[in-house]
C-alpha cells in the first residue's frame, strides 16, 4: 500500500514541477533545464554541450540554470 501511495505523491510531484517549469521559467531557462535534466529525451546534458549547442559560453549556462532553479524552486515551495 505504500508503494502505491509514494508512486502517487511522485506522480503529482513530477506534474507540478513540469507545471512550474511552462508557468515561470523563460524560453531559454526551460530549454537549458529540459536539456541539462534530460527531462525531454532521458539524456541529461553537461552544460558545455548546451553552450555549444546554444552558442553561448558555459558559465553563461550555468548563471542561466541557477536562476531558473531558483525561480522553481520559490514556485514549488509557494
Amino acid at each position: 500500500m505504500d508503494d502505491i501511495l509514494d508512486e502517487v505523491h511522485l506522480k503529482l510531484q513530477v506534474k507540478k514541477l513540469y507545471q512550474a517549469i511552462n508557468r515561470v521559467l523563460k524560453d531559454r531557462e526551460k530549454v537549458i533545464i529540459e536539456l541539462r535534466y534530460g527531462l525531454v529525451d532521458g539524456s541529461c546534458k553537461t552544460q558545455r554541450e548546451i553552450a555549444s549547442m546554444l552558442g553561448i559560453s558555459r558559465s553563461y549556462v550555468s548563471r542561466i540554470e541557477k536562476r531558473a532553479i531558483d525561480k522553481l524552486n520559490k514556485a514549488l515551495n509557494n
